[in-house]
């Protein structure tokens, strides 16, 4: 668990804090004692990379073929 601080600590104390969470501390914001928030250094997403999965993935050429009228009525709700 990290730092715990008051709400109203965290209030007074939001630029010190920040710059501790985004040197890697961790910081528990409590009310009453009772955890209620963690501040924690923002983590940019990672962009991903176009065709990474290239090859990995297998679609039936006929993937969007109309499926067979019984299979269609199953999901239509018109079984009996």
């Amino acid at each position: 668990m990290g730092k715990l601080v008051n709400l109203y600590e965290a209030k007074t104390q939001l630029s010190a804090l920040v710059d501790e969470a985004a040197a890697g501390s961790e910081i528990i914001i409590a009310k009453a004692g009772k955890p209620l928030a963690k501040l924690v250094a923002f983590r940019g997403t990672v962009r991903r990379k176009p065709g990474r999965a290239k090859g990995l993935v297998w679609i039936s050429d006929d993937f969007d073929a109309p499926l067979p009228p019984d299979l269609q009525a199953a999901f239509n709700g018109d079984v009996e």
